[in-house]
């Protein structure tokens, strides 16, 4: 049988041998050891992860390179991979163009290599066009993630400039009527008059960015206004959200509360809870806000309260799906929701108590073991994607089953931010 030694046995033991001072100190070793076991996910894994990626990244490049070179379009950004094996490539009007150099980015603040910081900067500066687009609430995706982070890391005016335009370019969307910033344009006026959608609480940090880069307040309010918003129409008693709310442009009114990408309206589609997860966490970061802590809170304490979520952490696409309980689950999972969540907890759990602070980890620990374990694509394949098991859009049949950037944008941000955590500690 195992013999437990409790703090005021060991304590009487090390006094007999040994002075004061020094029991403090090796009490205080002692602790940190049992820390240190407790941690699911290793700094070794962490490195070994990084490594991994650069080794995909730059397989990735070669690719990109040379798909720029066949089309003469120095413009296209890897997204995914088709069906048929092949490189999906957008231009910088899709949603997730930011993500390939936010990547680069996430490689240079961990590897400090001049490599890694050239390729960021040529990545970077082919987006700089997207800070006058004033058609998508996407912007805020596409360049903070890119520009934002080149500000964030290198500290220079010109990539704030293109924040605070990208900023202006996103306020331009907001209706003070609605107090929200309008999502989509299109869809109207037949399927919604106004939508707003969860993933849209990720795009204020651009804002709250612009607002601390100039001191202007309007971009702070806006986006107080739609967080506040948000919390107050978009989610269920239990903490989960509802993907799309429409809105009474004429008077700010809900119509109705509906999903485009999640099974149903009722349903929880699982990229949806993390949107909400890493939005109100970002804004309580910003703002101090408690309420926004205690809502990030309760998305967290709902989400891992589900009944059908896989032990090892990594969601089904929507956590309502019917094909789960089935005995032949093939449920597909998506990776890019779990990279997310985990992202989010990192930065969590340095904002709330000792022992949530310890939960949220452990939660987010979990996760990216999983992820570097189980959903990892091996060297030289994939073409060059970190994270296997995402999925775009499922009722559009889009994109399921895939590697897809943004999932390995969000799992290098919480990699990063895991190992500033050990390192704090």
């Amino acid at each position: 049988m195992k013999t437990t030694i409790t703090k005021p046995v060991a304590l009487s033991i090390l006094t007999i041998a040994v002075s004061k001072k020094k029991i403090i100190t090796l009490f205080l070793l002692l602790l940190m050891c049992g820390v240190s076991k407790a941690q699911l996910l290793k700094n070794e894994e962490i490195e070994k992860a990084f490594d991994n990626a650069a080794t995909q990244l730059c397989y990735q490049m070669c690719k990109v390179d040379s798909i720029r070179y066949e089309k003469q379009n120095l413009y296209l950004m890897p997204r995914s991979v088709e069906k048929n094996g092949t490189l999906r490539m957008v231009g910088i009007g899709d949603w997730c163009c930011g993500f390939y150099a936010g990547e680069l980015w996430q490689m240079y603040q961990h590897k400090k290599d001049s490599f890694w910081c050239a390729q960021a900067v040529n990545n970077t500066w082919l987006l700089e066009r997207v800070k006058v687009n004033t058609n998508t609430h996407d912007i805020g995706f596409m360049i903070y993630n890119s520009f934002g982070k080149a500000a964030e890391i290198l500290d220079k005016q010109a990539y704030k400039d293109v924040v605070v335009m990208a900023a202006q370019s996103l306020a331009s969307r907001y209706d003070s009527r609605v107090g929200c910033i309008r999502s989509w344009s299109w869809g109207t006026p037949k399927r919604w008059k106004f939508a707003v959608i969860i993933d849209n609480m990720v795009n204020l940090e651009l804002l709250f960015a612009a607002s601390k880069i100039t001191g202007d307040q309007r971009f702070y309010d806006i986006a107080v206004s739609h967080a506040d918003k948000t919390l107050k129409n978009h989610f269920r008693p239990d903490g989960s959200s509802y993907h799309v709310v429409d809105y009474n442009p004429e008077n700010g009114s809900v119509i109705k509360k509906i999903t485009h990408q999640g099974l149903f309206d009722e349903s929880v589609w699982s990229r949806g809870q993390a949107w909400g997860l890493y939005g109100f966490t970002m804004c309580y970061r910003y703002t101090k806000n408690p309420t926004y802590l205690a809502q990030a809170q309760k998305i967290a304490d709902f989400w891992f309260s589900q009944p059908d979520m896989p032990d090892d952490l990594v969601p089904y696409w929507d956590m309502r799906d019917s094909v789960i309980k089935k005995v032949n689950n093939n449920c597909p999972r998506d990776v890019s929701a779990a990279a997310i969540i985990a992202s989010a907890l990192y930065e969590l759990s340095t904002f709330v108590n000792n022992n949530d602070s310890k939960r949220y980890r452990s939660y987010a620990d979990k996760i990216i073991h999983s992820l570097i374990t189980f959903y990892s694509a091996k060297p030289l394949t994939f073409q060059g994607f970190l994270l296997l098991h995402s999925v775009g859009n499922y009722p559009a049949q889009d994109e399921i089953d895939v590697p897809i950037n943004y999932a390995d944008y969000y799992f290098l941000e919480a990699l990063n931010r895991a190992q500033n955590l050990r390192r704090k500690r």
